[in-house]
């Protein structure tokens, strides 16, 4: 019993309320984005909708959805992945929101394009080529011709486009997807970025592109609309890369990307006790509040139980010791809020019991998990 009360209060600072601006969280948990594709020609229907409600039964703070579809036709790579555009997609997300809102929780929705990880020939635009700064794969391989200047400032208006839809139907704020190689992290990225004009050269050239998706997101929202911008320095399958190698070089960029006017970092790792840059302890999230200011997510290989291991840290062995880890960060405000992904998947009561120190009662992950919305 006396274990089970230590577990409890252990874990208390996960579940303090959270504010920003407007926004009130009934805790400090964010269930992180994932791709899902159980929406049919791109709607999500009421199995989205109840999937999403069962997590803010459950205490878990901010909701951010799965990566959902700007209107472009290579935004994405599958018909079952939700588009955020068109009377039918925004309908069901109008659902998703209200379910989410009548069970405590807030959300918002993550705003994406994948730009050259598309496969040429992908539904559900097979005839769409897909785009990016200069054609190039995270390879390096050139694959189509790069975007058009008048294409950048189309797929920037339709990130704004879909920004504006996310307010009007009652989202609580918008995040807009900007990690692990998918378009705009190509801007930002001098391997798929060998633009010559003013969308490339030096870091902050090659930023230009996020800046002004920002900018007019933030103008198609106004102040008070919270924006999240989630950013990582690794890649699908180049887990070494870096877009700023020093402090300083992520400062410029964290710096130019907040007064653009994003409100919320959610800084994508691995590994969330593994540090950013040699010197320091502080991991991507912390460095980002360090630098800013502003509120900050932490999202990686998060683990509150030693019996899964294996689920949050790819078989490296977190265990409860990096809990620890966690929750002495968080109450060292090195981050505010704490993103979980796979044990939300699989286990929609996670947060509960977390909270009531129900651990052996925690659900594993398992691939099968993948397969339905529980």
């Amino acid at each position: 019993m006396s274990q089970q009360k230590q577990d409890v209060r252990s874990t208390a600072s996960l579940f303090q309320p959270y504010t920003l601006g407007n926004l009130n969280l009934q805790s400090k948990i964010v269930m992180a984005p994932m791709t899902r594709g159980f929406s049919p020609n791109g709607v999500p229907g009421a199995n989205v909708a109840a999937y999403y409600r069962r997590r803010a039964e459950n205490g878990v703070g901010l909701i951010i959805t799965e990566g959902t579809a700007i209107d472009h036709p290579a935004a994405v790579e599958s018909p079952s992945i939700p588009n955020f555009h068109g009377e039918a997609a925004l309908n069901g997300w109008a659902e998703v929101v209200k379910q989410v809102h009548e069970a405590g929780g807030k959300i918002m929705p993550q705003i994406w394009h994948v730009g050259m990880t598309r496969a040429v020939g992908s539904e559900p635009n097979p005839e769409a080529l897909p785009i990016g700064p200069s054609g190039l794969d995270l390879n390096g391989n050139k694959v189509t011709e790069p975007m058009t200047v008048d294409e950048i400032h189309y797929v920037v208006k339709a990130y704004a486009d879909a920004a504006a839809n996310a307010k009007r139907i009652g989202f609580d704020g918008v995040e807009i997807h900007g990690a692990h190689g998918y378009l705009i992290d190509q801007f930002l990225w001098e391997t798929t970025n060998q633009r010559t004009d003013e969308y490339g050269g030096d870091m902050m050239k090659r930023a230009r592109f996020a800046i002004e998706v920002v900018q007019a997101v933030r103008a198609a929202v106004g102040p008070d609309f919270p924006v999240a911008l989630r950013l990582s320095q690794w890649k699908t399958t180049k887990y070494d890369a870096k877009l700023a190698d020093t402090p300083e070089k992520l400062k410029e960029l964290l710096t130019a990307l907040s007064d653009a006017g994003v409100d919320i970092f959610h800084c994508s790792t691995r590994r969330f006790w593994e540090p950013e840059f040699e010197g320091s302890d502080l991991n991507f999230a912390g460095w980002a509040k360090k630098l800013t200011g502003k509120t900050v997510i932490t999202v990686g290989s998060v683990g509150l139980d030693e019996a899964f291991t294996s689920l949050f840290t790819d078989g490296t062995g977190a265990g409860k010791k990096d809990i620890d880890d966690l929750l002495e960060r968080l109450e060292k405000n090195e981050f505010d809020l704490v993103a979980v992904g796979r044990a939300l998947l699989a286990d929609p009561a996670w947060a509960t019991k977390v909270r009531e120190g129900r651990f052996d009662d925690l659900q594993p992950f398992t691939p099968d998990a993948l397969k339905t919305l529980v």
